[in-house]
């Protein structure tokens, strides 16, 4: 009963910090609610005018009374989606001590150095629906309720990525949802071989983001854990914004690893669940993706796996059997670049993996797959440019080529390892 007590006081300390940063926030930007601002609310609230007007001195009840008089919902989004990053600062503050293992794969997540970059998201765009669980923590920051969400991409005429395709399920692997949905934007590239969606798939969609986050709400507000590999792809699609995430991509990492790098859902599931979940040449599935998601995070939270993997001889002949493509137009259809890259090399049968957009200009990426890393030792020797190194010191190229429509492009080509890596 004590170690309870002592999580909710802190859970308690932690929201009370939260709202008062919430309420100076309000004070700075002059923002006012249905009886004005915090000075004009205190007015009507108490008789203690001008006494107690520093938020740190009220109480939680105050605050909240308060945050609760504003009603208008660009106002409303802005206040959420900062009390969102408020949390998540407070909470690195804590002590992990008395972390559930679901919260310690959170901490992992926000506390990953790649999560302040790759979460940047733009709540405040159009059609965004930021969750309310930081407004609220004391009721549902305990919750150890998770759901795994993966979907599939196309590429969009703007160069934006565009969902076409949901997939989510539960702690037991029940599938919640599994739905096309229509693209917002016209369509340039399904990328078939990749998603398995057609043209004719879209006909059958019905469903908006709007619809797919009408599912997700009631789970966001009752604090349920959002997990996935490379999870943010997934929410800048949705159009959602959620503090208590587990994102497999960045809670695990390859032990004695020289430069930080990632470690693909294949090769998590080939050496912590013992499947592939994609093998070369077959489409995605997203409902597969998402369940295989939960599957790592559960191995972890029932002590059957650590987040520090070994990458064993196969799965390193496997990295070193692709080349990485980067900084691609959007205006390269994943078609034509497949043509050229096949000039270009001139080795070998490949597949290509593509990969949703990074940047907001719409450039994306892709990986180009041989059966060997001799194969692709060869194509990158092929490659007719002078040599460089990118932020990594990984060894890559620069390829320049004409488009059927005439426009001149170029592409990155880079390898997975340094030529001297073992």
């Amino acid at each position: 009963m004590i170690v309870h007590s002592v999580k909710r006081q802190k859970c308690h300390c932690v929201e009370v910090k939260v709202l008062e940063e919430l309420v100076k926030l309000v004070q700075s930007q002059g923002l006012r609610g249905e009886n004005g601002g915090w000075k004009e609310f205190l007015d009507v609230y108490d008789e203690k005018i001008g006494s107690f007007n520093d938020p740190s001195r009220r109480s939680r009840e105050d605050l909240v009374a308060f945050l609760s008089t504003f009603k208008k919902k660009e106002v409303l989004q802005f206040l959420q989606y900062h009390a969102n990053q408020l949390l998540i600062e407070k909470l690195k503050e804590e002590s992990p001590d008395n972390d559930t293992p679901e919260q310690s794969l959170v901490r992992l997540t926000v506390e990953h150095p790649a999560y302040s970059v790759d979460y940047t998201l733009h709540p405040y765009s159009k059609g965004w629906l930021v969750s309310d669980v930081g407004m609220k923590m004391s009721k549902v920051m305990k919750s150890t309720k998770m759901i795994s969400v993966d979907c599939e991409m196309v590429l969009c005429e703007d160069g934006t990525e565009g969902l076409v395709r949901v997939g989510i399920v539960d702690r037991d692997l029940k599938v919640i949802l599994d739905e096309f949905v229509k693209p917002e934007k016209p369509v340039v590239d399904y990328r078939t071989d990749i998603t398995g969606i057609t043209a004719d798939d879209m006909e059958k969609a019905t469903l908006s983001v709007a619809d797919i986050q009408e599912t997700l709400q009631p789970y966001l507000s009752e604090g349920t854990i959002l997990v996935g590999h490379s999870l943010n792809k997934d929410l800048e699609v949705l159009k959602i914004d959620h503090p208590k995430v587990i994102d497999t991509a960045l809670v695990f990492k390859y032990a004695n690893a020289r430069k930080p790098r990632r470690v693909s859902l294949n090769n998590l599931c080939k050496s912590i669940l013992g499947y592939e979940v994609r093998k070369a040449g077959v489409s995605h599935d997203c409902v597969n993706d998402a369940a295989a998601a939960m599957k790592l995070a559960l191995a972890v939270i029932e002590k059957r796996a650590n987040t520090t993997i070994p990458p064993s001889k196969e799965m390193l002949e496997v990295e070193k059997a692709k080349l990485f493509l980067h900084k691609i137009p959007h205006n390269v259809p994943s078609e034509e670049l497949e043509q050229v890259i096949s000039g270009e090399f001139l080795t070998g049968e490949f597949t290509l993996d593509v990969k949703a957009a990074k940047t907001q200009r719409g450039c994306y990426c892709a990986f180009v797959v041989f059966n060997s890393s001799k194969e692709a030792d060869q194509a990158f020797e092929n490659v007719g440019v002078d040599q460089g190194q990118d932020s990594l010191g990984l060894p890559q190229k620069l390829i320049f080529f004409k488009l059927s429509s005439g426009s001149r492009v170029s592409i990155y080509v880079r390898k997975m390892f340094h030529d001297d890596s073992a």
